[in-house]
């Protein structure tokens, strides 16, 4: 699956925050360069990139190896989730319905 977000927060701080969130669900980092991470392990395999977009803000692609909403996913979200709080201390998790 492919998911996507948009923050304020630096590359640095977005792939920080990265191995600090994949690395708790017990995904391996493996292959890495400035701007990507690749983590593997039980729940699959997935691609993270990140790039300037605009000048201000920082476009996250996930591109994982499973299909429908798999806990490799759920975890996606939750990390989507985690920039946001990042950026903007006062968001809080409400419910949709």
């Amino acid at each position: 699956m492919r998911h996507f977000h948009r923050c304020s927060l630096t590359p640095d701080q977005v792939l920080e925050q990265a191995d600090k969130h994949f690395g708790a669900l017990g995904l391996s980092r493996g292959g890495a360069d400035a701007r990507s991470r690749i983590f593997t392990g039980a729940l699959g395999t997935m691609r993270l990139t990140v790039k300037m977009e605009g000048g201000h803000y920082t476009f996250v692609e996930v591109h994982t190896d499973q299909v429908g909403e798999s806990r490799l996913d759920k975890g996606v979200k939750k990390y989507f989730n985690l920039l946001h709080r990042t950026a903007d201390p006062r968001h809080l998790i409400e419910a949709g319905y």
